[in-house]
């Protein structure tokens, strides 16, 4: 049997495997769920926009001849990757997580672990502060109950609508981002508190760099329960396992 790829992308070690699968000269199909307005091009043919569910993503496999599925997606899209493990199941195709290691606070860091977005906003519960959200777009609209912060938000894209946080700041910009950069946006913005999830990796970090430098608290939101898929960490791996 021929071995085709799908790569279910969006992050920095998707866009890496990416360039080492057409390197190696592997047919293969990278995959984005289509929430950034404009994704980083990639050297593979790209398929844009979610598949409909577990049954759409089985259907697509099996139309397309899939003997391998890649889930390169960001640690805290679990919905897809639980999507990906029962449609590999259903029709015995072989599935790999390439997931990079989570964060581990170090010293003079002031980390407070929470399990969820709602418990995020929960922690902010108290006097006004300017609170730095390094979450995405879609995550916004929970801390409008926490309207008394002012909120500055870090997003790929300029939002379409207003985001639903009364007073806010938007700062557009795309990773991977650097120590200094994030120090210099935290003082400019008099920033009080980090709001992340623990995606793990080197392309957001230096968030955490900056705000144990300036002595910033971070609410670090833990990651979500993952299928029991094999996972490793580097592209070799990958290349390695698609081959047998």
């Amino acid at each position: 049997m021929t071995t085709k790829l799908l790569i279910l992308g969006g992050t920095t070690e998707a866009s890496a495997l990416a360039k080492a699968v057409m390197q190696a000269g592997i047919d293969a199909v990278f995959s984005y769920a289509g929430r950034v307005a404009k994704p980083k091009d990639q050297p593979l043919p790209t398929r844009v926009g979610g598949f409909g569910g577990v049954d759409g993503l089985a259907t697509y496999l099996r139309d397309n001849s899939i003997t391998h599925v890649i889930d390169a997606t960001h640690p805290f899209a679990a919905q897809m990757s639980w999507n990906a493990y029962h449609a590999c199941a259903q029709e015995g195709v072989d599935l790999i997580a390439l997931t990079r290691p989570a964060w581990q606070a170090q010293a003079g860091d002031d980390w407070h672990h929470v399990a969820d977005i709602e418990g995020a906003v929960a922690t902010l519960d108290g006097a006004a502060k300017r609170v730095l959200l390094a979450l995405g777009k879609l995550n916004l609209p929970a801390f409008a109950a926490q309207p008394q912060h002012h909120y500055i938000l870090r997003l790929v894209d300029q939002p379409e609508t207003p985001p639903a946080v009364p007073h806010h700041t938007v700062v557009v910009a795309r990773g991977p981002f650097d120590v200094a950069g994030d120090r210099a946006l935290m003082e400019q913005h008099r920033v009080e508190a980090v709001v992340c999830k623990n995606a793990g990796g080197i392309g957001a970090e230096a968030k955490l760099h900056a705000a144990r430098a300036l002595n910033i608290p971070v609410i670090m939101i833990d990651r979500p329960k993952l299928p029991p898929s094999a996972v490793v960490a580097t592209s070799e791996e990958i290349l390695a396992w698609a081959k047998n």
